[in-house]
């Protein structure tokens, strides 16, 4: 299968490493630093699934690629625009569009722009870090779901399962993509807002009973208003999963502590500001959210000056 990664930062140069050495014919398309360090030297993977380098294709541009079987899109969300714009170049009529994305309202863009006959959603729980342009830290594993947006188990769904499941990233198909994705939604809106505020790894959040219960307040929130939209949701206790979540991932750092840390804009306004936005519009108050939304933006506009020390 001849594979294009759209977005090859953390978690796209990781799915695109791991297809690349399961022997896909892969591509990964990124940020100009980040593709010169992989063309000259490689890109080099550690962490839980080993230390290595791998030698895939790398570009800036998707000009440069052709034609493509599969679009893994996993470009930021405020990004997703401009993605689906430039996807078009690689797409023939039979070309699947995966998005791994965080956050709500990436699939609606990419169908309105690229047609959503080719568009199929997804989730993974894999964890990655970039450490620095050509190199990444493979941080957690966990289950990656896909699906089709109507709920059909297709032959090409299934292709896309077997060929990740051959490249060792463990996937699932799921006839109700879009409570996974809400699933996925509302444990982020507990989790990535409070590691970017504090600055800290995803088990520090359970040490405070205070910081917990914000976090619980804010799933809570969330879920509220996936039922007021009669979202069919897979996991029946979030509380507890957020809980369980933030425990099994105690020592890894969310995307957006991640993007915090650079100094680069986040996602807030696709997770936590998205739980406003669509509150407001339903008539549910979200207080919890709205000052996550806020403070992230503030800690973005007002970052840590340089220590003296």
């Amino acid at each position: 299968m001849k594979i294009a990664i759209l977005g090859a930062g953390a978690i796209g140069s990781l799915f695109g490493a791991l297809l690349w050495e399961s022997g896909e014919d892969v591509v990964l398309i990124g940020r100009k630093r980040h593709v010169d360090a992989i063309r000259s030297r490689g890109l080099k993977v550690s962490g839980i699934s080993g230390e290595r380098i791998v030698k895939p294709k790398a570009v800036t541009t998707t000009q440069e690629v052709g034609k493509v079987d599969l679009i893994i899109i996993s470009v930021k969300s405020y990004d997703t625009e401009q993605a689906a714009k430039d996807a078009l170049n690689m797409i023939h009529h039979n070309t699947v569009v995966l998005t791994i994305q965080n956050g709500l309202g990436n699939i609606e863009k990419l169908c309105e722009i690229i047609g959503g006959k080719h568009v199929v959603g997804g989730v993974t729980m894999q964890g990655s870090t970039l450490v620095k342009p050509g190199e990444i830290y493979h941080a957690g594993k966990g289950p990656t779901i896909i699906g089709e947006l109507n709920g059909e188990i297709t032959n090409r769904i299934k292709r896309i399962a077997e060929t990740f499941n051959k490249a060792k990233i463990e996937t699932q198909i799921t006839q109700n993509i879009w409570g996974i994705l809400w699933d996925k939604l509302i444990i982020n809106v507990g989790i990535n807002a409070l590691t970017a505020i504090l600055r800290v790894r995803n088990g520090e959040l359970l040490k405070i009973p205070e910081i917990r219960d914000i976090m619980i307040e804010a799933v809570k929130e969330a879920v509220n208003v996936a039922k007021a939209l009669n979202i069919k949701l897979e996991i029946k206790d979030h509380v507890r999963k957020v809980i369980e979540v933030a425990e099994a991932t105690a020592n890894n750092k969310s995307s957006m502590l991640q993007d915090i840390e650079k100094g680069k804009r986040t996602e807030i306004d696709y997770i936590n500001g998205a739980i406003v936005k669509l509150g407001k519009k339903l008539g549910i108050k979200t207080p919890v959210n709205k000052t996550l939304t806020a403070i992230v933006k503030a800690v973005f506009q007002f970052p840590l000056p340089a220590s003296d020390c």
